[in-house]
């Protein structure tokens, strides 16, 4: 799956090499228009298409999330169009009768090839409030450890402005940090970023590679849109600006090109490829260590070996005591056996809970509280090693 891909730019004498590393996780995101293909309704054909390459990703050991838009235009589409109202409680009755619809036929066309979805259904809510972005986390890793496709779309139905992402565009991009994605593939009736509207102007030339998302490209973006879909260009590059501050790199692409999905994770040149120059892993390492620290854990020696030299996470069996009162998704700072910063984690359970479990083996979280959230304490890919003592390790 890796290869070296050379765009050669003879007007400037620039030669841009971009090695794309092997994917494992990725989230494709369809918008309304290329769902219906221009027309009214759902294009039956067209997702058939789109499921035959999810599931050949899928039969490849991908892990795969589908974001897609589609509920109000099936809604409509159900009820033969019977109004023109625009007004909100209509969308979200459309929204809600469509939705259903929605994950029928995805559902259907899914188990032609033996794989099984699941739907959820998120806001802006859902991401920004700590309690909720946890328990969609959860959710979504855990359908992916089971091979079960999530199926995303935003929750029109109960969604207002003030909760609203607003496009799946975003909405994409947004899913793809929460669950740490390598690639964001945004599907589209155009070829990708072109110099120029294609529709309007002849001589513009689609834009391979993009290494920074400026003010430039957003003016050229600007005033693309369908009628049938919430965002267009813009909307794209806002999704694939935000997913490249999480390490992550995006691809606008024509849905209508053949096998476009598969050919991209293939490491083919297709569409316009956004570049992020740095991982998925270290961005979530910057974002921690910049961030506010709310609680303080201490660990005791061997806890901080493992940690430290084999890439363990923090169990309850590791902690020696807990200061001050956090919730769970927390940030926290933890403290070595010498009483020196050791790491900053996102704390997977309370304070309150942690205090009931300290030093305990992992198998007795449920006993004792109840439920879990997992073994750990501090998930390992959601610590932050300090400088100092990263220095002495030797993984």
């Amino acid at each position: 799956m890796n290869c070296v891909v050379a765009l050669s730019n003879f007007k400037k004498n620039i030669i841009v090499v971009i090695y794309m590393k092997k994917l494992k996780k990725i989230v494709v995101k369809v918008g309304t228009s290329t769902l219906t293909q221009g027309s009214n309704k759902l294009s039956l054909k067209f997702m058939l298409e789109l499921t035959r390459q999810l599931a050949h990703l899928h039969e490849n050991k991908y892990q795969v999330i589908l974001v897609t838009s589609g509920a109000i235009a099936a809604g409509r589409d159900l009820l033969n169009h019977i109004a023109v109202d625009r007004s909100l409680p209509f969308k979200q009755m459309y929204s809600a009768i469509g939705q259903v619809q929605l994950i029928q036929m995805w559902t259907q066309l899914f188990s032609i090839f033996n794989i099984h979805v699941g739907q959820l259904l998120l806001t802006r809510d859902d991401l920004s409030n700590r309690k909720r972005y946890l328990n969609a986390r959860d959710t979504l890793q855990c359908m992916l450890q089971n091979r079960i496709i999530p199926v995303i779309n935003e929750n029109d139905s109960v969604a207002t402005k003030e909760i609203k992402v607003g496009d799946n565009d975003n909405l994409a991009a947004l899913v793809a940090n929460v669950v740490g994605a390598d690639l964001l593939i945004l599907l589209t009736d155009q070829k990708g970023l072109f110099t120029a509207d294609p529709r309007l102007d002849p001589k513009a030339e689609l834009i391979s590679v993009v290494q920074e998302i400026g003010e430039d490209l957003f003016a050229i973006a600007k005033g693309s849109s369908t009628k049938l879909g919430t965002g267009g260009m813009t909307t794209k590059l806002e999704a694939a600006l935000k997913a490249s501050q999480c390490g992550i790199q995006t691809v606008i692409a024509s849905a209508n090109e053949a096998n476009v999905v598969v050919d991209i994770c293939a490491g083919q040149k297709v569409g316009t490829s956004f570049m992020s120059h740095f991982t998925p892993k270290e961005s979530r390492k910057r974002w921690l260590l910049a961030e506010r620290c709310q609680g303080t854990i201490y660990i005791h020696h061997g806890a901080e070996f493992k940690i430290l030299h084999e890439g363990a996470s923090l169990l309850p069996a590791g902690v020696v005591k807990i200061c001050d009162r956090f919730e769970r998704g927390a940030i926290v700072k933890i403290i070595g056996h010498d009483n020196a910063l050791f790491a900053i984690g996102i704390a997977q359970y309370g304070s309150e809970e942690i205090s009931k479990v300290i030093g305990l083996h992992s198998n007795l979280i449920e006993n004792i509280l109840g439920y879990t959230y997992g073994a750990e304490i501090v998930n390992r890919t959601n610590m932050a090693i300090c400088a100092a003592k990263k220095s002495r390790s030797h993984v």
